[in-house]
């Protein structure tokens, strides 16, 4: 139960994240936001695995980096396909 919560969690965290580093504003509510988030945060670490990237006993930058750019391209395509509809 708890790695739900923390995935969670850290999907909100990403989906912010990349979110910020958009410009101008994208129409999607929270939950969508952490939906992509996580989407984006699954990716990241598989990337950062298939890339030789190893657990470490500090905080993985680039794992973070990674993820938050999954979860911008991400919420780049939710934005793109949601406006069409519009």
């Amino acid at each position: 139960m708890g790695e739900i919560i923390g995935t969670i969690i850290f999907g909100a965290v990403i989906g912010v994240l990349a979110r910020l580093v958009l410009p101008g504003r994208q129409p999607m509510g929270w939950i969508i936001t952490v939906v992509i988030g996580i989407a984006g945060a699954l990716i990241g670490y598989w990337l950062w695995g298939a890339l030789g990237g190893t657990d470490t006993s500090g905080i993985d930058w680039w794992r973070w980096v990674i993820s938050i750019a999954a979860a911008a391209v991400l919420a780049l395509g939710y934005t793109a396909i949601t406006a069409r509809r519009r």
